[in-house]
Parts: C-alpha cells; structure tokens; sequence
C-alpha cells in the first residue's frame, strides 16, 4: 500500500491555480504512477477534506540543452483536485 505523502508532491503555485483556489479547486504534482482513486484518498488522509473530484495532466519533460549536450527534464503529473461546498479551504500560506 502506497503512503499518502509518496502520492502527493507538492502543491503547485502559479497564477491560474492560485485563481482557481477561489473556487475550491487546488493543484498537486502526484507520482506519475497514482491513479484518481489513490489521489483523492491521499487528499483526504493528508487534509482531512472531502473531494469531490480529481482531474489529472501527465506532462512529458521538456528537452533542455546544456551547451552542446542536450537532455529532457523527468516526465510528471499534475491533479487538479475539487472540494466539496461544505469542506473547509485548504491554507497553504499561514498568516
């Protein structure tokens, strides 16, 4: 049985998804081997929140060039995860 902190990364905190945080959805780099099941039990071990839903993104690593050798950066996934109405708000930045 998998951890659920080996599943869950790190949340990922850009612009669109700080947007998206107003409408309950938050966005986690998972293990490229999780499925939505797996995510969203984690999610609720971890915060101790009700999801409604996860959508997940597989991302293929971009090729990055180091002078005259070239490389690709490690392939990962992205779950975008959906509370529901009544659970609490995730808080990421404590004041």
């Amino acid at each position: 049985m998998k951890e659920p902190r080996d599943i869950i990364k790190r949340p990922v905190i850009t612009e669109h998804s700080a947007d998206l945080m107003g409408e309950k959805k938050y966005t986690f780099e998972v293990s490229t081997k999780a499925n939505k099941t797996e995510i969203k039990n984690a999610v609720q071990e971890i915060f101790g929140v009700s999801v409604a839903s996860v959508n997940t993104m597989n991302l293929k690593g971009k090729f990055k060039r180091m002078g005259r050798y070239g490389g690709y950066r490690s392939d990962r996934k992205k779950a975008v995860i959906t509370l529901t109405q009544d659970s609490e708000e995730l808080e990421f930045f404590e004041v």
